[in-house]
C-alpha cells in the first residue's frame, strides 16, 4: 500500500490517479480530504505533516510513503514511518535544496531526515512547476494580463504531471534506492514566453507586464516564508548555471521526455478562460 501526502495538491492529485489507475492500493491524506477528492477505492485520511502522530493512522500497513516538506518535525515524521514497518520514503524537495541551501534550510532538514531514517529512500528535487503560473489564473481571466519579474531570464519549468509519474515509478520500481533526482522541464521558458503560450492556447492576447523585484517581493511575501521569498527571487532573477540546466532525470525515469510548458498550458487552459 502506498501512502501520498499532499494528495489534494498539484502533484499529488495526479500521483493518486496514477497509483489507483495502476491497480495499487493508496491512502491519500491532506488536512481537509474526502472520498470526493479521489478516484474510487482510495482510502483517504485526514491528517496534518506539522503533526507527526496524526500521520500513524495513515501508515498502517503502508509499504512506501510519498513525502513533502511540510510541517517542522521530520525527524518525527521518518520515525512514524520506521515504527509503522514503512520500507520505503519519496520526498518532493525543491532544487534550491542543493543550489541555495541556506534559503531553503527547510526542505535541506527533511532531505536529511530522509536520508538518516534508516529506509530506502529517494529524494525528487524539482524544478520550478507549471502550475506556478496559476498566479495569472484571475489576472488572464478578467483582464487578460499577466505580472511577472525577470520577464526575460528562462527557467525549464517542469510539469507537475511529470513529477508525479517519476514520483508513481519511484515509488513502485526498485533501482532507485539512494537516488537524488533533479526535475525539470525539456527546456528554458522565460515568464514573457510563458504568458505567450498561455495565449496561444487561448486563441487571445495576454498582455505581459514586468514587474520590479520589490513588487514582487511584496506579493510573494503574502503566502511565502522570506527566506524562500529571497532565494525564489534569486532563483528567478540571476539563476545559477545548475538552475538553468536542463536536467535528463525525467527521462531516465520515465523512458520519454518530459512535456513542454506549451503543453502544459493547452491541457489546463479552462483556469485562464
Amino acid at each position: 500500500m502506498f501512502v501520498v501526502t499532499g494528495a489534494t495538491g498539484n502533484v499529488g492529485r495526479t500521483l493518486v490517479r496514477l497509483l489507483a489507475g495502476a491497480g495499487e492500493r493508496v491512502t491519500a491524506v491532506a488536512r481537509s480530504i474526502t472520498e470526493a477528492d479521489v478516484p474510487a477505492g482510495v482510502r483517504v485520511v485526514a491528517a496534518d505533516l506539522g503533526d507527526a502522530e496524526s500521520l500513524r493512522p495513515a501508515l498502517e500497513g503502508a509499504e512506501a510513503v510519498f513525502l513533502l516538506v511540510a510541517g517542522e518535525d521530520p525527524q518525527g515524521i521518518a520515525g512514524a514511518a520506521k515504527v509503522a514497518g514503512v520500507r520505503r520514503l519519496v520526498l518532493l524537495s525543491s532544487q534550491g535544496a542543493g543550489t541555495r541551501p541556506q534559503a531553503y534550510r527547510h526542505a535541506g532538514q527533511f532531505e536529511a531526515a530522509v536520508r538518516e531514517s534508516g529506509l530506502e529512500w529517494t529524494v525528487l528535487r524539482s524544478g520550478g512547476l507549471a502550475t506556478n503560473t496559476y498566479a495569472w489564473a484571475e489576472p488572464i481571466r478578467l483582464h487578460r494580463t499577466a505580472a511577472a519579474p525577470f520577464g526575460d531570464v528562462g527557467l525549464p519549468f517542469v510539469d507537475p504531471d511529470d513529477v508525479a509519474a517519476v514520483g508513481a515509478a519511484v515509488l513502485r520500481e526498485d533501482g532507485h534506492q539512494g537516488a537524488t533526482y533533479t526535475l525539470t522541464g525539456p527546456a528554458a521558458t522565460t515568464p514573457r514566453a510563458r504568458a505567450a503560450a498561455i495565449a496561444e492556447a487561448l486563441g487571445e492576447p495576454v498582455r505581459f507586464v514586468e514587474q520590479t523585484r520589490q513588487e514582487a517581493h511584496a506579493q510573494m511575501a503574502q503566502f511565502m516564508p522570506l527566506p524562500v521569498v529571497e532565494g525564489t527571487l534569486a532563483i528567478l532573477g540571476e539563476p545559477t548555471a545548475e538552475e538553468r540546466r536542463v536536467s535528463s532525470d525525467v527521462e531516465r525515469v520515465l523512458g520519454r521526455a518530459p512535456h513542454a510548458f506549451g503543453e502544459w498550458a493547452a491541457r489546463n487552459i479552462a483556469a485562464f478562460r
